[in-house]
């Protein structure tokens, strides 16, 4: 699965360094598969929720959010947004 884009990741990562390997980790992982719905992603990964359009996924134990919108038949995944926990709980994303 393709990603659109990386530098989110490198982005939050600059400004948290700490979340740098889960996020890298979590990166190798969506693009050396390929996941042809919803119940083949909740498979690969068990901390993600569908929150109406979006997929949100838990990274790094629970400290960390990357809310993405995917197009499993293009096998392509767009990052919305890479945020701490308490970012994510604040709803700013949403908009």
């Amino acid at each position: 699965m393709k990603i659109i884009s990386n530098s989110a990741l490198r982005a939050f990562a600059a400004d948290h360094p700490q979340a740098e390997a889960p996020l890298q980790g979590w990166r190798r992982v969506i693009e050396k598969n390929s996941f042809a719905n919803w119940a083949e992603l909740k498979a690969a990964f068990n901390a993600v929720d569908k929150v109406n359009e979006l997929a949100v996924f838990d990274i790094g134990g629970n400290k960390y959010r990357l809310v993405a919108y995917i197009r499993f038949e293009k096998q392509i995944l767009y990052i919305k947004a890479v945020l701490t926990h308490r970012e994510y709980d604040k709803g700013a994303w949403k908009s």
